[in-house]
């Protein structure tokens, strides 16, 4: 107990200080970091539908999409210009604290979740997968189609000006002086996904210990037995599906906050397929190995940047930087696959085959 004690400590200290030496060789690596985090959140969230209740969701990016335009509407001008009567009822503006915005995109991505998964109850395997992705689909060409007759999302030109995140007068978008030492705006961001990323482990370590998570991992491992133990197979797929949407909602609320400006392009299908990648990379069902799959393909592109650059230079620009970047990503993943067919951090296999009986020599 002591090790693990002393494990956690030392983990939390160089995550703490982590950003304050990075930060030293430039802001961007900080934003790496962050933006890191805001994945291994959607990766666990997506680990309580894949992982744990063994359902193939490829259009989980719509919750992070639900989340992030949910904190748009309520912290950019948008709906004051384009409705007269909001603009009338709000003239200070609406400015909603972060404690209201976490539970309120939290049950609304909840609540896409669990319309979601009501159709999709009696459909397994690459069936449910066809139809997630149908719905991740369907709500990016909403967002983009939702300006006429009355502009709600604004279309494809998205919505900008977004408020920056604060709580309790401290300003997430503002630098923070402390004495003689400064915390950029990246830096702050940093540690608010933390703490939401901490929160969220303890959540999902707590639920895969409880009965509920042993009741998804029984469904996921063979679902007419588990209906035959007596579980309600239908409300735990829909628990399933709502849990795991909640930290989509407040992972994209994060992403808008931090980014200013969201649009249908930041939703696409590529984000729905590198975020299962995440999860089965890592190991399904793994906390570790979710939060190692997470950061290592969510960093991984944006260092690979520096060096496609170089790579590029050699060749006399007749490689291009973006291609090979995908080329050298896609090289890793095959390569780790093959080598980890179960990811790199795997968890222990929930069961063993049943002793075959030796029959002694005559």
């Amino acid at each position: 107990m002591n090790r693990k004690i002393v494990t956690f400590l030392v983990c939390a200290l160089l995550l703490v200080a982590l950003p304050l030496f990075a930060q030293q060789f430039g802001q961007g690596w900080v934003r790496i970091m962050a933006l890191a985090l805001l994945y291994v959140l959607l990766a666990l969230g997506l680990n309580i539908v894949v992982g744990y209740a063994g359902l193939l969701d490829l259009g989980f990016v719509a919750f992070y999409a639900v989340g992030a335009y949910m904190y748009a509407l309520l912290a950019s001008p948008h709906l004051f210009e384009n409705f007269p009567w909001i603009a009338a009822a709000f003239p200070d503006g609406l400015h909603t604290p972060i404690w209201v915005i976490i539970p309120l995109a939290a049950m609304l991505a909840g609540l896409a979740g669990v319309l979601l998964g009501t159709p999709v109850l009696k459909l397994r395997g690459d069936y449910l997968a066809i139809v997630t992705l149908g719905f991740g689909e369907i709500i990016r060409v909403f967002l983009n189609n939702l300006e006429h007759p009355v502009n709600i999302t604004n279309g494809p030109r998205g919505l900008d000006r977004i408020d920056s995140m604060h709580f309790m007068g401290l300003d997430f978008g503002k630098k923070l002086v402390i004495g003689d030492y400064t915390l950029p705006s990246v830096t702050l961001y940093y540690y608010l996904f933390l703490v939401l990323v901490v929160a969220s482990v303890i959540i999902c370590h707590r639920l895969e210990n409880s009965r509920i998570g042993r009741a998804w991992m029984a469904i996921r491992e063979d679902e007419i037995a588990a209906k035959a133990m007596g579980i309600n197979t239908r409300n735990m797929k829909l628990l399933a599906f709502g849990m795991g949407a909640t930290f989509g909602g407040v992972s994209g609320s994060m992403f808008a906050a931090f980014q200013g400006f969201v649009s249908p392009e930041s939703f696409s299908l590529m984000e729905s397929v590198m975020i299962v990648a995440m999860v089965v990379l890592g190991g399904m069902g793994h906390l570790p190995g979710v939060i190692l799959g997470a950061v290592m393909l969510s960093a991984l592109p944006e260092v690979l940047r520096y060096v496609a650059g170089p790579l590029q230079e050699m060749t006399g620009g007749r490689l291009d930087a973006s291609i090979l970047r995908q080329l050298l990503i896609a090289l890793a993943m095959i390569i780790i696959m093959l080598l980890r067919p179960r990811g790199l951090w795997p968890s222990a296999e929930h069961g063993k085959a049943a002793p075959t009986s030796v029959t002694p020599a005559a």
